[in-house]
């Protein structure tokens, strides 16, 4: 690992970035690997390209996709009540940070908060947060980790070794199977520590006439999202993909909070890329995204399975969404 200081002419460092020079899994060989498996997949990490990311920012901003919405809604809320269950004096542990919108908030209402540390595998992206963060809560410690959260690392010590809360929010686990999930949670179960704090944003089930527009809507944003990853292979691995050769197809089972989003191929036809050739069956489906909802109890048990107690959760009045502090037993 490598431990940089913000090269700022200043006199004091603003921030401090740990380089734990992730590995990141290249396009082509995930392509690949995924096309040639019995159930075609592609991993929804690569959905996220420069286009696939503004397409996002536009999903959590249509009327049909409640999550992002009220998830804030109920940060912002509870903010007060949220900061008094994770106490004082907290080192707050951002999983895959964003835009830090919502760790914003907690920040904010945090009595006393000693530290950020966001972790994120692209550097550049982590450099710009850290230095936003720093400007605008000064004398807050802020640490940036360069790695992937969901692989095996040593997290730089603080002088003072505080209490780390982990925030993990916009549902990101519902991405997650459920065994993916628990071991996510078990793993840093390990590093926070004992009566260390994982506080979870958790899309709740709902029923089917809420949650399937929100992956289908009537614009058609959300299919042009999934389809833009063709698009990228098309572009960076000079794939032959024909997008309009495949559909966008979400599937939501109401009673088990399973959501699978596909790529259903519309005729049998052939796909080249990197001089393989792959086929197709028509009405065949490419996975490329889950994004599982809990019921409170179900998440909370899953919890406890990964060594936590889940101490407190606050649910929006729909009952669409919720937010948990769990501690670490």
């Amino acid at each position: 690992m490598n431990s940089l200081v913000d090269p700022s002419p200043e006199a004091e460092p603003r921030f401090s970035l740990h380089d734990f020079a992730p590995v990141q899994e290249s396009f082509e060989d995930a392509l690949v690997q995924g096309l040639a498996a019995p159930q075609k997949a592609i991993p929804a990490r690569f959905l996220y390209d420069e286009a696939g990311s503004r397409l996002f920012d536009r999903i959590c901003e249509l009327p049909e996709y409640y999550a992002t919405r009220t998830e804030l809604k109920i940060l912002t809320d509870q903010a007060a009540e949220i900061a008094a269950a994770i106490g004082p004096d907290i080192a707050l542990l951002e999983f895959g940070a964003g835009s830090s919108q919502k760790a914003r908030l907690l920040l904010d209402a945090l009595d006393r908060p000693a530290a950020y540390e966001p972790i994120d595998v692209s550097r550049e992206h982590l450099v710009q947060l850290a230095e936003e963060i720093a400007d605008g809560y000064p004398g807050l410690a802020v640490r940036a980790i360069c790695a992937d959260y969901t692989q095996p690392l040593e997290l730089p010590d603080s002088e003072t070794r505080r209490r780390r809360a982990g925030f993990f929010p916009g549902s990101t686990i519902g991405n997650l199977t459920e065994t993916d999930a628990r071991a996510f949670l078990s793993g840093w179960a390990g590093q926070l520590g004992r009566d260390g704090l994982m506080v979870v944003g958790v899309a709740l089930r709902a029923p089917q006439a809420i949650v399937l527009p929100a992956y289908d809507d009537a614009q058609g944003v959300t299919a042009r999202f999934t389809a833009n990853v063709l698009v990228r292979a098309n572009r960076e691995l000079g794939a032959d993909f024909d997008v309009a050769a495949f559909r966008h197809t979400p599937d939501y089972d109401e009673a088990t909070g399973k959501m699978t989003i596909h790529l259903t191929s519309l005729e049998a036809q052939t796909v080249h890329v990197a001089g393989r050739s792959f086929t197709f069956a028509e009405r065949e489906r490419l996975h490329v995204e889950d994004s599982n909802k809990y019921a409170v109890g179900d998440f909370q048990a899953l919890a406890r399975s990964a060594g936590y107690v889940a101490e407190t959760v606050w649910v929006d009045p729909r009952e669409l969404f919720s937010v948990h502090v769990l501690r670490v037993a």
